[in-house]
């Protein structure tokens, strides 16, 4: 199989001058296929449509994550309306200081087990997807390979295919 035969074409992209706030609203509201919306994390594209990271629900929970709480013994310090004070802070902040860089992708035309090599070489859960041009055409999402898998286990013709 390739990765063209299951990857999710792109709808719906992030730029890097977009506010946190507004890449959430994008993330609740993206279409993932003709039924469903919301995705867990989004393409950011630049001013030629070049792929320079992605955003995903982790970038969002690191976002909001002050960095000092996992150097301190917080014992018997109070969380109440600590995460919403800093998701309002965060609001503000531009997808570029949040976004993930470092960036593994597919081509169109690779093997999904290619895919499959990256995901878990490199623990992601998404991976974008280009054309032979180098521009990002969809996503392959885990648990969409995940749904592969298992439909081959329990397919029981030579060769596992339906």
């Amino acid at each position: 199989m390739k990765v063209k035969d299951l990857m999710i074409p792109i709808h719906d992209f992030l730029r890097p001058d977009v506010t946190l706030k507004d890449a959430v609203n994008m993330l609740r509201i993206a279409r993932r296929d003709a039924e469903k919306q919301g995705v867990k994390g989004l393409p950011v594209l630049d001013d030629h449509y070049k792929l320079i990271g992605i955003l995903s629900m982790r970038d969002i929970l690191k976002a909001v994550y002050p960095s000092y709480m996992s150097m301190m013994n917080l014992g018997n310090f109070t969380w109440d309306g600590m995460l919403e004070s800093l998701a309002k802070r965060a609001g503000a902040e531009k997808v570029a200081a949040h976004m993930s860089r470092d960036l593994w992708t597919v081509q169109e035309n690779n093997s999904l087990m290619e895919c499959v090599d990256l995901m878990i070489k490199h623990d992601i859960k998404r991976v974008p997807v280009l054309d032979q041009a180098g521009k990002v055409v969809g996503m392959i999402y885990e648990r969409d390979v995940f749904n592969t898998i298992t439909n081959a286990m329990f397919d029981d013709r030579p060769g596992g295919k339906r």
